[in-house]
C-alpha cells in the first residue's frame, strides 16, 4: 500500500526517520509564526470559555519541538541536539514537557548542559506551574530538591517542599504523598510541628495511590493508634494491601527480567 514504510527495507527506513526530522525542525521552528498567535482573553475582557480560539498549528509547533527532541534523543543519540531543542521550547516556547526534560539534562549534566541543581530546579518549577503531562512530577521534584536543600543556598527549605509535595499528592503522584506523610511525622525546627493526624491522612492516600510504604506506614499507625484511635482490623487490611503491593512489585521486577 501506498504510503506504508517497508520496516525490513534499510533505505526506505532511513528516508522515513530523515524526513520525520524534517518534519518536525519545521513545525519547531519555521512554523513559530506570532502572527498565528491567538489572545486567551477576547477583545472585550470576558474569558472564553474554551480554549477554542488557540490555533492548531500553535500546538504542533511546541509538540514539534518535544518530538524532535525525543527524535533525536532517541533515534539519533544525539543529546547535544536534543538539549538544543528542549532549552528552546522551554526559554522561548514555555512548553512544560520540555522543561521537565531540560531539568532533568540539568541534573546529570546530559547533552553537554551544564550540572546544576538550580538550573535544574527551575526548569521544574517553570514545568510545575504549566498545565502539560509532566507538571505533576515536575512539582515532586520541586519538593524533593527544596527538601534536601541542594537547590537552596540556605539549606532545606521545608516550607517549599510541603507546598510542592502538596501539589503533586494533590496531582495523585504516591511518592509526594508519602513525603508529606514523613514530613509530618518528623516534623521541623522551622516552624513544621509533628502532626500524627495529618501524617496519617497522606500515608492513607500514598497507600490508596499504590505506595507500598505508605500502606506500611498507615498500618503501623492504626495499630500503634498514632493519629487515631487504635483499629487492628483497619492495620491488618493496610498490612496486606502493602504485602499485595509489594507482590506486585516483585512480579514486575522478574518479568522485565526474563
Amino acid at each position: 500500500m501506498a504510503g506504508l514504510v517497508n520496516f525490513e527495507d534499510e533505505k526506505e527506513v532511513k528516508q522515513f526517520l530523515d524526513n520525520l526530522e524534517v518534519e518536525y525542525s519545521f513545525q519547531c521552528y519555521k512554523e513559530n509564526d506570532p502572527e498565528v498567535l491567538c489572545l486567551l482573553e477576547a477583545p472585550d475582557g470576558d474569558v472564553p470559555v474554551s480554549l477554542g480560539c488557540v490555533p492548531h498549528r500553535i500546538s504542533m509547533l511546541l509538540s514539534g519541538c518535544q518530538r524532535l527532541s525525543d527524535y533525536f534523543e532517541g533515534v539519533k543519540e544525539n543529546y547535544e541536539s536534543a538539549a538544543k531543542v528542549l532549552k528552546h521550547n522551554c526559554e522561548s516556547n514555555g512548553y512544560g514537557e520540555s522543561c521537565y526534560k531540560l531539568g532533568a539534562y540539568h541534573v546529570s549534566g546530559k547533552g553537554g548542559v551544564t550540572e546544576c541543581l538550580k538550573t535544574a530546579y527551575s526548569c521544574f518549577m517553570r514545568s510545575c506551574h504549566s498545565t502539560g503531562k509532566k507538571s505533576i512530577d515536575a512539582c515532586h521534584n520541586v519538593g524533593l530538591l527544596a527538601h534536601d536543600g541542594r537547590a537552596h543556598e540556605g539549606g532545606a527549605d521545608v516550607a517549599v517542599a510541603r507546598q510542592y509535595y502538596e501539589k503533586a499528592c494533590a496531582g495523585g503522584f504516591a511518592a509526594s504523598c508519602f513525603n508529606l506523610s514523613a514530613l509530618f511525622i518528623e516534623g521541623n525546627a522551622k516552624g513544621l510541628a509533628p502532626d500524627m493526624k495529618q501524617a496519617l491522612r497522606y500515608a492513607d492516600r500514598a497507600c490508596e495511590l499504590g505506595h507500598v510504604w505508605g500502606c506500611a506506614n498507615a498500618s503501623r499507625m492504626y495499630k500503634l493508634g498514632d493519629g487515631t484511635p487504635k483499629d487492628e482490623k483497619k492495620a491488618e487490611q493496610l498490612k496486606e494491601r502493602a504485602r499485595a503491593l509489594h507482590g506486585l512489585q516483585k512480579d514486575r521486577q522478574l518479568k522485565f527480567g526474563e
